[in-house]
């Protein structure tokens, strides 16, 4: 056996135990949300430079857009870390992480906004896995 497969069958190994198995999705929401809630608790500090910067991209109604990003936010990730709903509510932050990007950070020649842009189309990835593989053992949903 060569060493990387002994490492591939330690490492299935480690993925079949029960604890690994279910605190690895758990963690997984949790970071996963963690960015979401502080953004969420960042734009309810700042309101007018939150719909002053929406209104700056061209963005309809911007009072009614803060709402909806404030609510998508705080909601999702609450949701998300309690596994309540999980794959619908990391289908929904999914699509906004892509709105987002496509949004507010699609000036790719900005170094700043290229790496947001990606940084969001990253975490839709991850939240995706969420929607494929549900929340785990730790969750509202498996309680059910």
């Amino acid at each position: 056996m060569s060493h990387s497969d002994a490492i591939a069958q330690r490492v299935e190994t480690l993925s079949q135990s029960a604890l690994l198995s279910g605190v690895t999705p758990l963690a997984g929401r949790i970071l996963l949300a963690a960015i979401f809630l502080l953004s969420g608790i960042s734009k309810i500090s700042d309101p007018a430079g939150t719909i002053g910067y929406i209104n700056m991209v061209g963005l309809p109604f911007p009072p009614l857009s803060y709402g909806a990003a404030v609510l998508t936010e705080i909601l999702g990730s609450v949701a998300l870390i309690l596994g309540f709903q999980t794959r619908i509510v990391a289908l929904i932050l999914a699509l906004f992480s892509v709105a987002t990007a496509l949004t507010f950070h699609n000036n790719l020649s900005d170094l700043n906004q290229f790496i947001h842009f990606f940084k969001n189309i990253a975490m839709a990835g991850g939240l995706l896995q969420v929607v494929a593989f549900g929340a785990g053992r730790y969750s509202l949903d498996a309680r059910r």
